[in-house]
Parts: C-alpha cells; structure tokens; sequence
C-alpha cells in the first residue's frame, strides 16, 4: 500500500512553489492551476483548486476555519538538515529542531493554506 495526499488549496501555483522550495518535492507530469501531482521519493502530495469542492462537500472548510485542522502531515527523510536547510532557504517560518522522546528529531513547517507538516528522521546518538 502506498499512501497519496490530496490537498485542497487557494493558489494551486503558490503550493507548487511551497512544496519544491521547501520540501524538495517535484511536479509529476503536467502543471495545471486547477490540479498538479508533486513527489519527493514514495511521497506524493497533489493540490487541487480548493473551488473544485462542491458547497456541500464534507472536505470544503468553512469560512474561518484552518484546512486540514486535526490533520499532521508526516515526511520521514534521511537527511534532516539538508531538509530543514532548504524549508529555511525559502524564507518560510520553520521551528526548531525537537528531539522527541520516542527516538525521532523534527521540525515543523506550515504551508500557504495551513496545512501542518512535520518532517522526521531517526534521532542518531
């Protein structure tokens, strides 16, 4: 099984220029401003215009209200410098680094639309 997140975005390019510059991740295929396919390794992430929501949809959030609430993103990488190098290149605010007691350093970084991401490697003494 393989896992592939559909994001519901305001700005389909800003999430694209997000996802390359701060999380490495690369366009598969063709770029549309309603619906784009990224990946970096086994992770895909596509974004998708948030109107394509019906008014109805469960998905659809309401005014006010965060995207994704509930929800944490988890990239694993195996070089979690270089990863947090390039999420503080792109000028996007980024925590500290966490040494969490289950084994596992992170960070975490927020997208346009406020979809919460923490980015993970085993924790090497």
């Amino acid at each position: 099984m393989k896992l592939r997140l559909e994001l519901f975005v305001v700005d389909v390019t800003a999430s694209i220029k997000f996802y390359q510059q701060a999380l490495s991740f690369q366009v598969v295929g063709e770029t549309s401003e309603q619906y784009t396919m990224l990946s970096n390794g086994e992770a895909v992430i596509s974004v998708n215009k948030r109107e394509a929501l019906g008014p109805d949809h469960p998905l659809r959030a309401a005014n006010g209200e965060r995207p994704g609430l509930g929800v944490e993103i988890v990239l694993s990488v195996e070089d979690l410098e270089a990863a947090y190098g390039a999420a503080k290149t792109g000028g996007h605010s980024v925590s500290e680094f966490t040494l969490q007691p289950w084994g596992l350093r992170d960070f975490r970084i927020v997208d346009p639309d406020g979809y919460y991401i923490r980015v993970t490697s085993r924790h090497e003494e």
